[in-house]
């Protein structure tokens, strides 16, 4: 949960969440939905995957009848080309939405665009995000590969 906060915080800019008294995600956030957040240092972020173990799927799920505050423990994130891990819901600041994942790639995806949904409450929203060539790994063929014994002698 630590690791997950700093993620959060790193691309958002922040230290921490935000709790309900210091601020709050707006209802308008509802449906917001991206790969990734741009810093105040580092531009591009937002809707390309990184590939650096630091992706984070961010979405704003609102239930009918609340303040905006928590997403319901029912959202979730879904894409032909990503799985999601290690989801948090609370308010966040710096970021619209109040539900997050630690997103990672499938073995085998080759660059291009894919979409990213949220699931919430009963509809679906969705944005696309890139993969560019930089981010498809491919292990050389004839290379070592750790623990598999090839090097073993």
């Amino acid at each position: 949960m630590i690791k997950k906060a700093a993620l959060v915080a790193a691309f958002a800019g922040i230290a921490a969440f935000v709790s309900p008294v210091a601020g709050h995600a707006q209802p308008e956030n509802a449906g917001n939905v991206q790969l990734n957040a741009d810093t105040a240092v580092l531009h591009g972020l937002k809707g390309t995957y990184q590939g650096d173990g630091n992706d984070i799927a961010l979405g704003g799920c609102v239930a009918a009848g609340t303040d905006g505050l928590s997403s319901p423990k029912t959202a979730r994130f879904t894409s032909p080309v990503l799985t999601f891990d290690h989801y948090d819901f609370g308010p966040l600041i710096g970021v619209p939405g109040n539900v997050t994942a630690e997103a990672k790639l499938k073995p085998g995806t080759k660059p291009g665009r894919y979409p990213l949904v949220l699931e919430c409450e009963g509809k679906s929203y969705t944005t696309t995000f890139s993969v560019t060539k930089g981010q498809v790994a491919k292990v050389p063929s004839g290379a070592a590969r750790a623990g598999d014994g090839s090097m073993a002698g």
